[in-house]
């Protein structure tokens, strides 16, 4: 028997209600921020809407995000062929390190060269989400069973027909499960954007933090941290159609 799951029976769903609901709804939320921080004159940010920021978060991580997929999934679809297999280990020590390098040490770096704002940030984030996507086409592609390569071969199939219709399918839900860690990262680390000039959901944190006011920084905090589970869930979902 069939069953239809309703739409509200989802954790993903009640996530982006919470998450839509707080966007909309922060500023409605100052009586009990004034009530947790008594001391603070504005226990609510308002030098930009809490929607801006959210966009402007999502639109970072979401072009960062496409730069380290074309760029993850080439170099492990490369290097798993019988033409860059002795590039492997350089690939993977090159995106090794980049992941060793703090953000913030990235962003120093590139300001200099490219300037402040949003450019800098995707500069950083798309270096930095490389290594989960590298690693899991890596890690897809090498698992395929060989007796389903060797089938492949045995019906008469090209060279592209053996990737496409075999090895690609069969390595989908590995190199998917790369891409929503590297996304995850990247929501949390898009937050640090904010100290080169980019607006993210991370302006309410830097600027909490710098004035001491740390209901700004708790409400930051939450909108990225609401986003990081509502993008996972999705992903989760994602996954369990594949």
């Amino acid at each position: 028997m069939n069953i239809k799951r309703v739409p509200y029976t989802s954790p993903a769903w009640w996530a982006w209600v919470i998450l839509i609901a707080l966007t909309f709804g922060m500023p409605l939320l100052q009586p009990m921020f004034a009530h947790v921080f008594p001391e603070l004159e504005r226990p609510i940010y308002t030098q930009d809407s809490f929607l801006q920021l959210l966009l402007a978060h999502v639109f970072i991580v979401a072009l960062s995000s496409v730069m380290s997929i074309g760029l993850g999934v080439a170099l492990g679809v490369v290097v798993t062929q019988r033409f860059g297999r002795d590039f492997k280990p350089l690939v993977e020590a090159v995106v090794a390190m980049g992941q060793t390098f703090p953000p913030v040490a990235v962003l120093a770096i590139v300001v200099p060269l490219v300037g402040f704002g949003v450019v800098p940030a995707l500069i950083a984030l798309s270096l930095y989400g490389l290594l989960p996507i590298v690693q899991s086409t890596i890690a897809g592609l090498d698992d395929v069973p060989t007796s389903s390569v060797d089938a492949g071969i045995g019906l008469g199939m090209s060279p592209v027909q053996l990737f496409r219709q075999v090895q690609w399918p069969l390595a989908m839900p590995v190199i998917l499960s790369g891409i929503r860690t590297s996304v995850i990262i990247n929501i949390g680390t898009a937050a640090v954007a904010s100290t080169v000039g980019a607006k993210t959901l991370g302006s309410p944190i830097i600027i909490g933090l710098n004035g001491n006011n740390m209901a700004y920084v708790v409400q930051g905090a939450l909108l990225v941290a609401l986003l990081a589970v509502v993008v996972d869930l999705s992903f989760d979902a994602l996954q369990k159609r594949t």
